[in-house]
């Protein structure tokens, strides 16, 4: 290459520049990106880690928004209400067949007459507005003629005979007369009711029956309607419902007993007077959006409460086994040696202690009264060891790094060194780890409790767990029961082991201002 002598350039060649020609340095117009800021940048790109995020936030508000919103409590039970299926207030104004909390049945002309009879005397249907419709099968030379139809569960349980005192019974006939509303219905006749014992006390049956093969059938009239076996009015206790003007012949609506008066009454009306007229609790008619237990307890409002309790729980523990174990694991990884021989040795012990023999021999020895405090010992007394191992690792790999040399040359004492400037930067790993725990917290939590090892379905407390365990016997009857137990836990891990992963991608310093 030739070499060229810049001093003899000849001065032709060189202009004067104006002061528009001129170059400066020009400040930079970005600003500085903080470490926190940096990740959530990162974070936010994996859509998946958002997404779960999301679903994250949506689980925490709906345990603890929905037992404040909800009319029931955990306490409230209806046994005439167990097992009621999912219903909504839209699919009940849009008339759609649609979590409507009825099921569809396929039933003999016994039992079908037994539901569809409940609308024809009370109006309110049991057989969703009366509509089936009917097919046969042949069996030999015999026909069955089965209905199908779609069975309303708020109002099957139809009318019951319920005792009352003299002031609960003028109570009711009171409401009636306020409202309208008929809650009680005629008395039937003893001497006209089945015949077959187990239908006997049943105050469904009020038309006239007979009994074939042991079973309890409708007598339909002429003209295919039923017959009431009503009791004719005696005029004995003076008292009578609302009943339709110029309604003849009069009917006796209250047998009298020991205790004051035996009245067939609607159960679902006779729900809303008692929750809106007597207990005044807010409650204002049957209405259970996922349905109901085999105790009659709104799952609802048991799942809200159970999940809140298993995030309190979750969150206390996390925190508790952070602060333990990230004190620990940096006392053993910051000064190494005979101290951290001595304090890993204590670690293996307990970890080597299965944790459902501690959790078993807690309840023993506490009693069933301290359920949860055995369950928050059991989770204390092993759960910080794998946070207090990561922190040791972590303290391990950056202890010798250059700026803690300096910090420590410049007299910086051993706590400044350790959590001023070896601490934060394994926070990210720390952070991930703490956040990978709240759910399995949660689903240790969940499955002491299905096991039944751990019982927190005591007064305002329950468990996920419990509601999985009460529902496992009704899972092909009743499958309503254990679905959304089952789906809030499985939302509840798949999300946040999602979350972890992108927790984890966008705390990586190796990352750090990686763009893709």
């Amino acid at each position: 290459m030739e070499n060229k002598n810049y001093n003899d350039i000849p001065k032709e060649m060189f202009e004067f520049a104006s002061v528009g020609d001129l170059r400066h340095d020009q400040k930079l117009d970005t600003k500085p990106v903080g470490y926190f800021k940096d990740a959530f940048n990162r974070f936010r790109r994996n859509k998946a880690s958002v997404l779960a995020a999301i679903i994250i936030g949506f689980l925490v508000l709906y345990a603890i928004i929905a037992p404040l919103i909800s009319q029931y409590d955990v306490k409230y039970n209806d046994e005439r209400f167990r097992y009621t299926l999912p219903k909504s207030a839209l699919s009940e104004a849009l008339g759609i067949d649609f979590w409507d909390g009825c099921q569809e049945k396929e039933l003999t002309k016994e039992m079908f007459y037994y539901y569809y009879a409940m609308g024809i005397e009370t109006g309110h249907n049991a057989v969703k507005n009366q509509e089936y419709s009917t097919y046969e099968v042949e069996n030999g030379r015999k026909k069955t003629t089965y209905y199908s139809f779609r069975l309303d569960t708020y109002h099957a349980n139809g009318v019951i005979f319920k005792d009352f005192t003299e002031e609960e019974y003028l109570n009711i006939q009171k409401y009636q007369n306020e409202t309208g509303i008929q809650v009680i219905y005629p008395i039937t006749d003893k001497t006209k009711r089945p015949e077959a014992s187990q239908d006997k006390d049943d105050a469904n049956y009020w038309f006239e029956t007979k009994t074939v093969n042991g079973k309890t059938e409708a007598v339909l009239n002429e003209d295919g309607e039923f017959t009431n076996v009503y009791q004719a009015y005696t005029g004995k206790d003076g008292y009578n419902s609302i009943r339709i003007e110029g309604e003849e012949p009069l009917y006796d609506y209250a047998e009298a007993n020991q205790t004051g008066y035996k009245l067939r009454i609607n159960y679902y009306e006779y729900y809303i007077y008692y929750h809106s007229y007597v207990l005044n609790d807010g409650i204002t008619e049957p209405m259970f959006l996922f349905g109901t237990t085999n105790y009659g307890q709104d799952i609802f409002t048991c799942l809200a409460s159970g999940a809140r309790f298993s995030f309190f729980l979750a969150i206390i523990v996390t925190l508790v086994n952070f602060t333990v174990g990230a004190i620990y694991g940096a006392i053993e990884g910051y000064y190494g040696g005979k101290t951290d021989l001595v304090m890993e040795r204590i670690s293996d012990l307990l970890s080597a202690v299965p944790f459902m023999i501690v959790i078993t021999l807690l309840k023993l020895h506490m009693g069933s009264a301290s359920n949860i405090w055995a369950l928050l010992i059991a989770f204390f007394v092993t759960g910080w060891i794998g946070m207090a191992n990561s922190v040791r690792m972590q303290f391990y790999r950056f202890k010798n790094q250059e700026y803690v040399l300096a910090a420590r040359t410049l007299g910086a004492s051993d706590r400044r060194i350790m959590f001023k400037h070896i601490f934060p930067n394994s926070l990210g790993t720390l952070i991930t780890g703490s956040v990978l725990a709240i759910p399995s917290v949660i689903f240790s939590e969940s499955s002491l409790s299905y096991l039944g090892i751990i019982n927190l379905s005591t007064g305002d407390i329950t468990s996920v767990g419990t509601l999985l365990a009460s529902a496992q016997p009704y899972l092909t009857t009743y499958p309503h029961m254990i679905l959304f137990p089952a789906l809030f836990i499985s939302l509840l891990m798949l999300s946040f082991n999602l979350f972890g992963n992108g927790l984890r991608d966008a705390f990586n310093p190796s990352l750090r201002g990686a763009e893709e």
